[in-house]
């Protein structure tokens, strides 16, 4: 079969990539049906029930590996929105990236899909992802390349503090909060190890333990959207300074992100407000296992959740194209949509 004949999974499927800190993007720019409904939220839905094969396609070996993510763009929910984008990773379909939405929004700055500003130099644009709806503003050079994209992420909150789960490591005390997702938190010393790539296959396997073992442990569902449910991923941290942090994100099914993690960087932010270790206004470095760098403020108290304070919350970092793709599967191949060997 050649790239340009039709598929089993209906026309060839046209992509284009990009990385933020080093986290793959992949976005999709054809070859699949537009997704049905009113929402992004009805559209992940109807994703989840119709495209999962595309999913595993993209995200699978060959044509992907265990830690590629991806996105379908969308409409918006309304005319107050110039995007709206369904995430995908190894295990489905997400509800929030922060990578991904920097990524998202370069592409469309770069493409022409949006504008910007009369001089050139700036753009806002606002995104509809599955927990809500994001501000985002890019900064332009005087090529009128993309520099970097900063968004306002939904409101984000410490759902709990100190959650003690028993693991194979111990006993374990986490923080469980949402930043478009819901993330564990854990400070690495308790495991008296320093997060390094030597450090990533013991960090995979204590994810997948610590996510059912948290969801054993408190109930872990939005208290105003149902659907945006379930411990997403663990943030694994390490204090660098007073106001910088590394951090390795195991997310889905033992995913490593290789960015700081933009909806897990507004999690952190939470906590560190809900502690009283970071004061609104403060730059927050995060930093990832590749080195790469988000830069994160709390800008202002946010609404209180069914009793939970919450913060408004920034994340910046850039997002770099890497190539494009049009993807097939010829209906001999005997692997199909492909495998996942981790």
């Amino acid at each position: 079969m050649t790239d340009t004949a039709e598929s089993p999974l209906g026309l060839p499927i046209r992509t284009v990539d990009y990385h933020t800190g080093g986290e793959p993007f992949r976005i999709v720019t054809g070859g699949v049906p537009e997704l049905q409904g009113r929402t992004v939220l009805e559209r992940r839905r109807w994703a989840m029930a119709n495209l999962d094969d595309v999913r595993r396609l993209l995200v699978n070996e060959p044509r992907g590996h265990a830690d590629m993510y991806g996105a379908f763009v969308t409409p918006p929910n309304d005319d107050w929105a110039e995007l709206g984008v369904v995430f995908f990773h190894n295990e489905g379909f997400s509800t929030a990236c922060g990578h991904g939405t920097i990524a998202l929004v370069t592409w469309a700055i770069e493409t022409g899909r949006v504008g910007v500003a009369p001089d050139g130099r700036s753009a806002t644009i606002t995104v509809d992802v599955p927990s809500g709806r994001l501000v985002c503003s890019a900064r332009l050079d005087g090529d009128g390349r993309v520099e970097a994209v900063r968004f306002r992420n939904v409101p984000a909150f410490v759902l709990a503090r100190d959650v003690t789960v028993r693991t194979a490591s111990g006993l374990l005390t986490l923080d469980i909060a949402f930043g478009g997702a819901f993330y564990g938190t854990l400070g690495v010393d308790a495991l008296g190890i320093s997060l390094n790539p030597a450090a990533l296959p013991g960090l995979i396997a204590l994810q997948r333990e610590l996510r059912p073992a948290l969801e054993r442990s408190i109930r872990v569902v939005h208290p105003e959207e149902p659907e945006l449910a379930g411990i997403y991923g663990v943030i694994f941290w390490e204090a660098l300074g007073p106001a910088e942090q590394r951090n390795v994100t195991v997310f889905a099914d033992g995913e490593i992100d290789r960015s700081p993690c933009g909806s897990g960087t507004s999690a952190r932010l939470a906590v560190l407000h809900a502690r009283g270790e970071l004061a609104t206004g403060v730059t927050f470095r995060h930093r990832s296992i590749v080195d790469s760098v988000f830069e994160a403020w709390v800008v202002d108290e946010g609404p209180v959740i069914n009793g939970h304070a919450s913060v408004v919350t920034e994340v910046e970092g850039a997002a770099f194209r890497t190539g494009e793709a049009l993807f097939s599967l010829d209906p001999r191949d005997p692997l199909g949509t492909g495998f996942l060997l981790r």
